[in-house]
């Protein structure tokens, strides 16, 4: 399956974007997530949603400021991203596996990843 990530931009403190990963091919039997990487850092773990869309696990860093959704029919992901902060600033991507049999905050647990879109949150 192939991701793209869009949605990305500049935008204040405070703000929000809401972010989208576009699947090629059905994702209703895919396990999906979203990694950042911000300037100069690793990847990191944003968020990952189940395949129902309803047991999401969030980064402590993001918990009740962004929201996972998943719709099966679409094929497609959004990552709503609310009150955001200077230190949320990265490359925003889009992950997919069939299952998950680590841990779902690992990158290496994911097989296909789509190009980010940039996030830039600054006054």
């Amino acid at each position: 399956v192939q991701l793209q990530a869009s949605g990305g931009g500049l935008v204040q403190p405070g703000g929000s974007l809401r972010l989208s990963c576009s699947a090629s091919s059905s994702i209703s039997r895919l396990y999906m997530a979203w990694f950042r990487r911000p300037p100069g850092k690793e990847r990191e773990f944003v968020a990952s949603i189940s395949w129902s869309g309803k047991n999401n696990i969030y980064a402590n860093s993001v918990r009740g400021r962004f929201t996972a959704s998943k719709d099966n029919a679409k094929n497609t992901v959004v990552l709503q991203t609310d009150s955001l902060r200077p230190g949320d600033t990265a490359l925003y991507f889009c992950a997919a596996v069939p299952s998950v049999n680590g841990d779902v905050s690992s990158a290496q647990s994911y097989n296909f990843w789509g190009q980010g879109t940039q996030v830039t949150v600054s006054s």
